[in-house]
């Protein structure tokens, strides 16, 4: 029997009838088994992804389940594309009740993007706090920004700084970006009035997309697991259906309406390590982050 998210969450009657949601990484993995589950919730999804024939049919899936959706097509590496996405939905909405930061990459080759940036931080850090800040004012009171982040996270303790590739190591900037995800959040509770923003640690899915751009090595071991069968493998690694429990659950469940600044691991609030609380992280981030976008953010 196929898993369903919104079952797993325990939101499987939830009610997102005349609410939107985006979600980036929406073409596979996880992205897409959120995108699904919401619309079956009843959600109109935008669905964002680099490839236009992926993205199209997962569209068209969400609809077949139930739900209205509409593709956006944007690489995240740029920030100049991030932009352009953030208008593409202000043009098609006046609302986002729920945005999901999912969309996430890992490579074992160091690599600086057109802005200058360590190739990691950009998609998996500064693409969610420019898309983030682009559509914040269409977050309603009650909106939500769930941020997909990982266990990973506990691996790096500092320094955030992504404008170099000294002594690069794929696992540490992967590791690096999703430390940067937690306080991502914390910074953004602290700066939304009304709307809440939470992160999450998905699980391990060996079938991820995520692992494309990894070392052969990696894309051996993780393409392995992946064929295992779900009893051997059910311990410690996910399918994206189950995976995305916790994504749906931080996106539709009444439970957390008011929750905002936690970090959540198998729909429920989990501790991050001691790095993702430290207050001058948080800071120190925050101002990197402005640094490399030219942007501010008002309390």
């Amino acid at each position: 029997m196929n898993h369903r998210p919104e079952v797993g969450a325990g939101v499987e009657r939830a009610d997102l009838s005349n609410r939107t949601a985006l979600v980036t990484g929406a073409t596979s993995g996880v992205g897409r088994e959120t995108a699904l589950a919401l619309g079956r919730l009843g959600a109109t999804v935008f669905v964002h992804g680099r490839d236009r024939d992926a993205g199209r049919t997962v569209a068209a899936a969400v609809e077949d389940a139930g739900g209205d959706a509409v593709f956006f097509r944007a690489d995240l590496a740029e920030q100049d594309t991030v932009r352009r996405l953030a208008a593409a939905v202000r043009d098609r909405t006046d609302r986002v009740d729920v945005l999901v930061n999912n969309a996430g990459a890992h490579f074992s080759t160091g690599e600086l993007t057109a802005d200058g940036v360590e190739k990691t931080f950009a998609v998996n850090h500064l693409a969610p706090f420019v898309l983030t800040h682009g559509l914040r004012d269409l977050l309603p009171d009650d909106g939500r920004v769930v941020t997909v982040s990982s266990e990973v996270h506990r691996r790096f303790e500092g320094p955030l700084d992504a404008t170099g590739l000294d002594d690069y190591d794929g696992l540490d900037a992967y590791a690096r970006s999703k430390l940067a995800n937690v306080l991502f959040t914390a910074g953004l509770a602290d700066r939304l009035d009304g709307p809440t923003a939470n992160c999450c640690h998905p699980g391990f899915v060996p079938s991820s997309g995520l692992w494309r751009d990894a070392s052969l090595p990696v894309r051996t071991g993780v393409g392995l697991l992946s064929r295992l069968p779900r009893r051997l493998v059910g311990g410690f690694a996910d399918t994206p259906a189950t995976a995305a429990d916790t994504t749906v659950y931080l996106a539709a469940s009444p439970a957390v309406a008011g929750v905002t600044g936690t970090y959540f691991s198998d729909c429920a609030p989990a501790e991050p390590s001691a790095a993702a609380t430290d207050p001058e992280h948080v800071r120190e981030l925050w101002r990197l982050s402005e640094d490399l976008t030219g942007l501010s953010w008002s309390r």
